[in-house]
């Protein structure tokens, strides 16, 4: 089988990588969406079994974790009885991420429901060492997901208070924070460590980088294995090939994972 040459898959990763759509990186670099989706797909799913070999034993001692929303098809809203649920409507990807580093050791995607929380939480703590101080947000399918798969954490949630969602010219702009409260769940965690304010800083980049993530576009994806494919390509670029502003490294360089700086033809060579 004729593959593209190794310069043009690294261009289309890259584009991909940065935001564009498949229809522009089509544009830009001369190669046919459907080869393209092809790549994605492929790059993707050897960047989600490279990741899930290679992320085990971390000593992470701050992780924060929350959940980032898209959807499949269609929105929820538009799903019909006779809709396959698992293949169509609102999705969910899962984030944990390490507040000193900034390595995302484990992620998820699927349903906002009591299986992936459960799903989510073990995965996390199987590639943790150590004790933990694990934070989220007030979603309450934490509590008992972390009460049966860690046996060493301090947990704390923290609770934002926000003002009405503004009409009119306005109604795109987050809404204003109005109040803080942290609470203690599990342990003893340190008050001034909840929080999730990294990994929500992270869904923004994941926003910006993937273009599936971005609202009031048409590029939101039509299959869940495109978008899986799509989210494990963003989190191997974030861990492995992009440098953080604040670290002047990779997170996973930051964390031990990794002794170099990766590329995008490394990325693109998992799948060779």
């Amino acid at each position: 089988m004729n593959r593209l040459r190794i310069g043009k898959q690294c261009l289309a990763i890259s584009a991909l990588t940065e935001g564009c759509s498949i229809r522009s990186t089509e544009r830009m670099t001369g190669i046919h969406r459907d080869t393209i989706m092809r790549l994605m797909g492929r790059v993707g799913r050897a960047c989600g079994r490279y990741m899930d070999e290679t992320l085990r034993d971390l000593p992470c001692k701050k992780v924060q974790v929350d959940e980032i929303w898209t959807f499949v098809g269609k929105k929820q809203r538009h799903v019909r009885r006779d809709d396959n649920l698992a293949e169509v409507g609102d999705f969910w990807t899962w984030v944990a991420l390490d507040a000193d580093s900034r390595l995302v050791p484990a992620y998820a995607v699927g349903k906002r429901d009591h299986q992936m929380a459960h799903r989510f939480i073990a995965d996390l703590s199987s590639r943790l060492t150590g004790r933990v101080q694990l934070s989220s947000d007030m979603l309450r399918l934490y509590i008992e997901a972390v009460e049966g798969y860690f046996s060493e954490v301090d947990y704390g949630q923290i609770v934002k208070t926000y003002e009405t969602e503004p009409t009119g010219a306005g109604r795109y702009s987050p809404p204003h924070v109005t109040s803080v409260v942290k609470k203690s769940i599990l342990g003893n965690p340190r008050l001034a460590d909840i929080s999730t304010s990294y990994v929500e800083r992270q869904n923004l980049t994941m926003r910006m980088a993937v273009r599936r993530f971005t609202r009031l576009t048409n590029g939101f994806s039509k299959k869940v294995e495109n978008l899986k494919a799509a989210v494990s390509l963003h989190f191997m670029h974030y861990n492995f090939v992009r440098i953080h502003g604040s670290l002047r490294v990779t997170p996973a360089m930051e964390a031990g994972v990794a002794d170099r700086l990766w590329t995008v033809e490394d990325v693109v060579r998992l799948a060779r």
